[in-house]
């Protein structure tokens, strides 16, 4: 086996056909003329980044954020504030800030967290998010826990997100760049030595890579791109509230991570879109005599997430690898 496929680094044909098969259907989807589904979609895109930005930290640095949600909400509530109540936010404005604001408190807490290593760093990351999430559920300046209206989506330079399909197609350039950005990352020196730091730290710190600046750099990087989603989450929603940032979400975002197959992005990518399907599938699962077993989707998803950890530990991007390219 070649080295880069060692970590699913090179994807296979098959993967690459399906994601080039993939983007065609999402370029041509709108013209089905589904609304309803056309922002079921977008939402779908929508936490595609925001489970690619977590990979960047779970699959490929190998650091567990239970808190990565703080930085996705944080970023919604930068573009609420940011949103007169009569007029639009400008989005050049708006979706810069929203992900600097994004990656300074990443930064800030990192500097904390990052020290820590395996339970502690994850327990440390969730206590992180918590505080966030009850200094804005606890405090009516902030929106309190009815969460802040956006009454006009951010617009500008000719882009109105208020129109559907613009909201549509600048969602997918998103997703698109940021699955490039970190794809190209994967096989730049930082990306490598950020791998390194996941097989084996101590080893890596020997060879003389400051690994606490490299975890750091990342975790700084995934915040920001967090933001990134909670920037067309907001402007796709028009609300947000404290739920963004807490233990839920950010632990949605990791079984997408799982269930597409991590540290690769693609699988981050798949792992989303299939989450939000296999959800509105055991959503709308009948009754059976007395029982609701669409009212208790819960079990039937959490019985997914474990059979893929027993049947296919590389998540779905893994069952469509073929034989060949596993042999090569």
């Amino acid at each position: 086996m070649k080295t880069p496929q060692a970590h699913l680094e090179a994807l296979p044909r098959s993967v690459q056909v399906f994601l080039f098969v993939g983007l065609i259907a999402l370029l041509a989807f709108p013209f089905a003329q589904q609304d309803f589904y056309t922002q079921t979609v977008t939402r779908m895109m929508i936490l595609a980044i925001f489970a690619m930005s977590l990979d960047l930290l779970q699959g490929i640095t190998g650091l567990v954020s239970l808190g990565h949600a703080a930085y996705f909400g944080l970023a919604g509530y930068v573009v609420a504030y940011l949103s007169p109540a009569d007029a639009a936010a400008n989005w050049v404005v708006a979706l810069p800030l929203a992900m600097l604001v994004s990656a300074l408190a990443a930064l800030v807490i990192g500097f904390f967290v990052v020290r820590t290593h395996g339970i502690y760093f994850i327990m440390v990351t969730m206590a992180f998010s918590q505080m966030l999430y009850y200094l804005f559920f606890d405090n009516k300046l902030l929106g309190g826990s009815d969460g802040v209206y956006i009454n006009l989506r951010p617009g500008g330079l000719g882009l109105d997100l208020e129109n559907k399909w613009v909201l549509y197609y600048f969602t997918l350039t998103c997703m698109v760049l940021t699955y490039a950005f970190l794809r190209r990352l994967l096989w730049s020196p930082f990306g490598r030595t950020l791998n390194g730091i996941r097989l084996n730290e101590h080893r890596t710190s020997a060879l003389g890579y400051a690994s606490f600046s490299y975890k750091l750099t990342a975790f700084t990087l995934a915040g920001a791109l967090a933001g990134l989603a909670g920037f067309l989450w907001a402007a796709q929603t028009g609300y947000v509230n404290p739920e963004l940032m807490g233990f839920h979400m950010s632990a949605h975002a990791i079984m997408m991570v799982i269930l597409g197959g991590m540290g690769n992005v693609a699988g981050a990518l798949i792992g989303a879109f299939g989450f939000e399907i296999f959800l509105d599938v055991f959503k709308d699962l009948p009754k059976v005599g007395n029982f609701d077993l669409g009212k208790h989707w819960q079990l039937w998803m959490g019985s997914l997430i474990v059979l893929v950890v027993i049947v296919a530990p590389q998540g779905l991007m893994g069952l469509l690898r073929s034989k060949k390219a596993d042999h090569e």
